[in-house]
């Protein structure tokens, strides 16, 4: 069932945006971190998507993330393996699933979990909307993971967001060790980014 739901969050500086939902609503009620990065990652990055998502779920810390390929894929399945809940927030309408082979990973989600969009049933979305998923999920997040990300990567976003909405950033430290990216550097001074060794550096800030 698709409905809609203004006002979940207040952001002095902006509009709310209007909000279609399919699940269970009181799941942004609870401690919530993203987990996101990149599409085509690394088998080490989904190793590392899997763990820290099992690791929140387990200490009932709902997961979010985006149901792309990749990190977010990854992210969804271990925290519903963990016996977590999760929430995906979608770049697409409701009715949609991208990628098609999620479909039925989007459908236990809405069934069981929270499916999250801004955009109407049956409207065309483009590459260039996804950012505006990438917004809506720093805001209902408390933190937000940075598993694996390039220099171009859409991820950087939502890493954008945290710092400009004040949520928590969290990178991972093989991130900041990966010698071939140097996007971490523009978030490091950033009081509220945090380089993620272990869940105990999540859950301890967001108490």
């Amino acid at each position: 069932m698709l409905k809609e739901q203004q006002g979940l969050f207040k952001k002095a500086e902006e509009r709310d945006p209007i909000i279609f939902f399919a699940g269970d609503l009181n799941l942004l009620k609870a401690k919530s971190i993203s987990v996101i990065g990149a599409r085509s990652v690394s088998s080490e990055g989904i190793l590392r998507a899997t763990r820290i998502s099992r690791e929140l779920a387990s200490a009932g810390v709902v997961v979010t993330s985006g149901l792309a390929k990749g990190v977010d894929t990854a992210a969804h399945i271990a925290a519903i393996g963990a016996g977590g809940r999760t929430i995906s927030v979608i770049g697409t309408p409701l009715d949609k699933a991208y990628p098609a082979e999620n479909a039925d990973l989007q459908r236990d989600i809405y069934e069981h979990h929270l499916l999250v969009s801004q955009f109407h049933p049956g409207q065309r979305t483009f590459q260039s909307d996804f950012p505006k998923r990438n917004r809506l999920m720093a805001a209902l997040s408390d933190g937000s993971v940075i598993v694996e990300a390039s220099d171009t990567s859409g991820t950087l976003h939502q890493a954008a967001e945290c710092v400009r909405l004040g949520r928590w950033l969290f990178i991972m430290r093989s991130v900041i060790e990966n010698r071939t990216v140097s996007w971490p550097g523009r978030f490091l001074d950033n009081p509220k980014t945090v380089v993620l060794t272990s869940v105990e550096d999540i859950l301890s800030r967001i108490a």
